[in-house]
């Protein structure tokens, strides 16, 4: 079943004596976007979250934070200040300052947000804290992807519309094709007795014309190919895992079939059915930009 990339998940439990919370929202973008919000004693633990989510998350931009909602009684101890590191953040905001003609002081905060202030400081430790975090990040990661996976069930029929709506156009379109050309036998036939002023009309020229007509106006090809599309969407909708690339990639095919089938239509019907599925496809593909 296709996901949709827009989803929320949150679990919270007991980690180093405190209580944290992982919160995890997602939002559609063309590729994995992780933007992750930690405690700066959890700091050095991003790139384990990074790694563990992209085992769950295809596509999307996720926006992740950990907080303690219940601090640890005594300090975790992941990191280290790097107190040569922080002098030097230090001096250079403070030369920042001067140059811009600054003053105050300069918040201990801004300087704590500095690269490499913080670092790791026993690795072994490090591992067993991420064992109790790492818990937390699942579920949370699981109530998001189930939350996609309802809402990509709303968002495959919505797509599984459009598509239905689209073969009716075109079975509207096969349907009108024979009523064309005969109108067009019709309009051409009244053309050449005008032209001929009462002389007899020799109708295997005329027939040679139509002919040529049929040929040049013929939507056949164009109608089987578009059909073939719509089976492969309805088909790779039926699919597990993501999908949304290879359902744009259709999607431009399905695009150009319908724009060939409307600039040969020379008829008012078959052009109002292809105008009509062109605004279908314009909506699946809007609601593509949704699907993981």
């Amino acid at each position: 079943m296709p996901y949709s990339m827009t989803g929320f998940g949150a679990a919270e439990g007991p980690v180093a004596g405190g209580v944290l919370r992982v919160e995890i929202r997602s939002v559609n973008h063309r590729f994995f976007n992780l933007g992750a919000r930690l405690p700066p004693d959890l700091a050095a633990f991003e790139t384990d979250l990074r790694d563990r989510l992209r085992r769950d998350f295809e596509r999307g931009h996720l926006t992740v934070q950990l907080r303690w909602q219940s601090p640890p009684a005594a300090a975790i101890g992941l990191v280290a200040v790097n107190a040569g590191r922080a002098r030097e953040a230090a001096a250079r905001l403070r030369e920042l300052q001067a140059a811009a003609g600054l003053s105050g002081e300069i918040p201990l905060e801004l300087i704590l947000r500095q690269p490499d202030v913080f670092v790791p400081s026993d690795a072994e430790v490090a591992s067993g804290q991420w064992a109790e975090i790492e818990p937390l990040v699942a579920e949370a990661a699981q109530q998001c992807r189930e939350a996609r996976l309802r809402e990509g069930m709303v968002l495959t029929q919505e797509l599984q519309d459009r598509l239905a709506a689209i073969a009716r156009g075109a079975e509207r379109v096969a349907a009108q094709a024979p009523m064309r050309l005969l109108h067009e036998r019709e309009r051409l036939r009244q053309t050449v007795a005008k032209l001929l002023d009462g002389h007899p009309v020799d109708e295997q020229r005329l027939a040679q014309e139509i002919a040529f007509l049929a040929e040049r106006h013929d939507v056949t090809e164009e109608l089987v190919r578009l059909n073939a599309h719509l089976d492969a969407c309805r088909e790779t909708l039926r699919t597990d895992g993501p999908i949304g690339k290879r359902l744009g990639f259709l999607a431009q095919e399905l695009g150009r079939e319908v724009n060939t089938v409307g600039s040969k239509a020379n008829d008012a019907a078959m052009q109002h059915a292809a105008v009509a599925m062109k605004g279908e496809l314009e909506r699946f593909r809007e609601q593509l930009e949704n699907l993981e």
